[in-house]
This record gives structure tokens, sequence and C-alpha cells, in this order.
């Protein structure tokens, strides 16, 4: 079986790609039951103002629920990506 390594070498630009499709939705208003925040910066969680909770936090990503507001607040807060979290088929939310 011969592998064709150009189909190899574009998997992580797919990869990339649906990240940032993920991404994008959210900044331009996508709604989703929660947002996940990958590689929040220090004192993120501790920032967040009243009314959004910690669903589930992780070593590089914290999962979070708000008002329709949310992804506006944790982009001013310094979230350098934020994600789609609790949807049918997405990241799961804990709890």
């Amino acid at each position: 079986m011969i592998i064709d390594w150009r189909w190899l070498a574009a998997l992580p630009l797919v990869a990339l790609g649906w990240i940032g499709t993920l991404a994008l939705v959210m900044r331009l208003g996508g709604e989703a039951p929660a947002a996940l925040v990958m590689f929040p910066p220090d004192g993120f969680v501790s920032a967040l103002p009243a009314g959004v909770s910690v669903v589930s936090a992780g070593p590089i990503s914290v999962t979070l629920r708000g008002e329709a507001s949310l992804v506006a607040t944790l982009y001013a807060l310094g979230a350098p990506l934020v994600l789609p979290a609790g949807l049918t088929l997405c990241l799961p939310q804990a709890g």
C-alpha cells in the first residue's frame, strides 16, 4: 500500500481551518450553550464577571457559561481562542 504523503500533510491544515472556522463563528455571534477558552491567561478565571460560571477547567482550557455577550466578554478579558462547547457532536460539558 502506498501512502500519498500530501494527504497526510493536508490533515493539520484541515484541522487548523476547522478550528479557525469555529472561532470565527463564535466571534461573529454564533450561539452555543457554553464556550471553551483555550490557553486562558493567568488570572483569567478570577477576573470573570458575575453571571459567568465555570463548567469545567483543565490545564490548557476552561469551559464557561454565561449571558448572551459571553464571547465578547471573554475576548475582552484576554482569551486568545474561544470555541463553542456543549453543542451536539461538539466538546461535551462536564456537569
